[in-house]
């Protein structure tokens, strides 16, 4: 089985920074894509950014391109999400998963594995 584990959240200041990371277990990490979620209260669960197993591709939501950016370590089988100029509304909580296949969808139902999520609140 795969078993993701998220961390680095926490409460920060608009305009601050976080890096969020996902440490994988289980079959083999770098065949397959991975992507970072983030689910707000009372709202669907979000495609935030996602990476291809080599890393060589990466693809972005909207609402975080230029301020997110999505790295693995496929020898230490982890990912990571560089959060930056961080707004209240990226206040939510942000789950790790990893894909069915090699390059990142946007959608949740292509994706096999989730991890617990992290928490990030970001006061104005």
């Amino acid at each position: 089985q795969v078993q993701l584990v998220e961390s680095g959240g926490g409460l920060v200041q608009a305009g601050g920074s976080l890096r969020l990371s996902c440490a994988a277990t289980g079959r083999t990490f770098s065949s397959y894509a991975m992507g970072w979620f983030r689910q707000a209260p009372g709202k669907e669960r979000n495609f935030v950014a996602g990476i291809s197993w080599r890393g060589a591709s990466t693809l972005y939501a909207d609402s975080v391109k230029g301020r997110f950016t999505i790295s693995r370590d496929n020898a230490k089988s982890a990912v990571y999400l560089q959060m930056n100029s961080l707004k209240p509304e990226d206040t939510a909580v942000y789950y790790c998963a990893e894909s069915k296949s090699r390059f990142p969808l946007t959608s949740a139902y292509e994706y096999a594995y989730w991890g617990q999520g992290t928490q990030v609140t970001v006061s104005s």
